[in-house]
């Protein structure tokens, strides 16, 4: 499986992109440790939940209307909808549907969610070409371990600089995942994160809007088209990341190949994957489980709070610092409001809470102006710390770290699994979400992967 001689000098002397694809294509399930399994599962089960319950928000009728008025051959599903469309419309609207309510996991290696990107274009692959679960499986954990190694390359200067990772990264990813499951050789494969690279866009100036999702989908899409193509012989630079003009040196100030290559802390970048419990933007969850610990503990309300202050990573201020959102999607991204409604008790697990109503709440509004954020530059970046001052002088203090991977995967599978029946259940009934769940805990046994979209359809 030789790569071919790039056409120019690269800029960087270590052939990255041709390490990255041989780790990839290496990936066996087989070979794959039973826990990797185990999460890489995980991750599957919850993105079809988070997918089910955004399958109905505004941008999906959008892309769906869109996709009817196109046309198109009948091949592949969209989760929770009925209509079916082609691999390529199927890859852009399940992965933008799977993070329209930001619910979806993330790694911080890549610096933003990866199953979003990963999945859903080999999924569509896989349903389409009637393949296996245990291929989808593999392709999934190749196009999780890639878009890490690639966000590791890049950081932390890719992100800082404004660019989505869940979106440029997250296109290699899913390249990665398509390119296995069709079976590409080296050259093709690396043909295809050539074709998926020249496409990686997506700006963090467009938070709090429908495009952030949509960015997921276009990764997704990004990565399938690039596989097709390469596999129709579709030429490309077969070193796009670290080549002259390629994705390092235009997208970022930092070149880290040691970091991309290296053994990750883990064994494997997905046994560092972390899921969602609350439905909004990640970084606003320490301060969220650090302030809810504190309302508990100290059976606090409200009117009990004078003065709120957050310590959080400076980064988060061009992620998820919107002082006054007006909207639910606004509000997903506003530390301020996430942590007055941990404060008040709003249950800030259910998708729904997010809405334009909860953003102009009054009480909500007025305890949101007693918090008060302070940035602090070299802080851990998952790390928050919450500091109440009480009407009656005391002064309470939690810190909480959100970054730690669950040291216990049977215990996270369960959490995981009880957050899909709450999500999946309203969608497709009680034993339909059962169903569900059940394939794709035996994803390796599914003779045909199709097999999932089938059970995300409400009967």
């Amino acid at each position: 499986m030789a790569i071919l001689r790039a056409v120019k000098p690269a800029v960087h002397d270590r052939a990255v992109t041709r390490e990255i694809v041989e780790r990839a294509l290496a990936i066996r399930t087989d070979a794959v440790p039973v826990d990797v399994r185990q999460v890489a599962k995980q991750c599957i089960l919850d993105w079809f939940a988070v997918s089910l319950a955004g399958a109905e928000e505004p941008l999906a009728r959008m892309l769906l209307d869109q996709a009817a008025e196109d046309g198109g051959h009948a091949q592949a599903g969209i989760v929770g909808h009925r209509l079916r469309v082609s691999t390529r419309q199927a890859a852009l609207i399940n992965g933008s549907i799977s993070h329209a309510l930001d619910y979806d996991d993330v790694n911080f290696a890549m610096g933003g969610h990866p199953t979003v990107a990963a999945l859903p274009g080999a999924l569509a692959l896989a349903e389409a070409r009637k393949l296996s679960g245990d291929a989808l499986l593999a392709a999934f954990i190749a196009g999780y371990e890639t878009l890490c190694r690639v966000g590791r390359l890049v950081a932390p200067g890719h992100y800082s600089r404004g660019f989505h990772a869940t979106a440029t990264v997250g296109s290699f990813g899913s390249a990665a995942a398509c390119a296995h499951i069709l079976g590409l050789d080296a050259e093709a494969t690396a043909r295809a994160l050539g074709i998926a690279g020249t496409q990686a866009a997506g700006l963090k100036s467009q938070f709090g809007t429908m495009c952030k999702p949509l960015h997921a989908g276009k990764a997704a899409e990004n990565g399938l088209v690039g596989a097709q193509l390469a596999a129709r012989g579709f030429t490309s630079r077969l070193d796009i990341l670290e080549c002259v003009q390629g994705f390092a040196d235009t997208q970022s100030p930092d070149f880290n190949p040691e970091a991309a290559l290296e053994q990750p802390r883990m064994g494997w970048h997905v046994r560092a994957n972390l899921f969602k419990y609350h439905a909004a933007c990640y970084l606003t969850h320490a301060p969220m489980d650090a302030a809810r610990a504190l309302r508990v503990e100290h059976g606090l309300k409200p009117s009990d709070l004078r003065k709120v202050t957050v310590r959080i990573d400076s980064g988060a201020d061009k992620v998820c610092n919107i002082q006054a959102p007006r909207t639910g999607l606004e509000a997903k991204f506003s530390l301020r409001l996430t942590t007055a409604m941990a404060l008040a008790g709003t249950d800030t697990a259910a998708p729904g809470t997010y809405n334009d109503t909860t953003a102009a709440d009054r009480e909500l509004v007025q305890l949101r102006e007693r918090v008060q954020i302070e940035l602090v530059n070299d802080w851990p970046h998952s790390q928050a710390d919450v500091v109440l001052e009480l009407n009656d002088g005391r002064r309470l203090e939690k810190t909480c770290d959100t970054g730690i991977p669950a040291a216990d995967v049977a215990f996270q599978g369960d959490r995981v699994r009880a957050k899909f029946m709450s999500l999946a259940a309203p969608a497709l009934g009680q034993a339909g979400a059962e169903r569900l769940a059940a394939a794709v805990e035996d994803i390796e046994s599914l003779k045909d992967a199709g097999e999932l979209m089938a059970l995300a359809v409400p009967k």
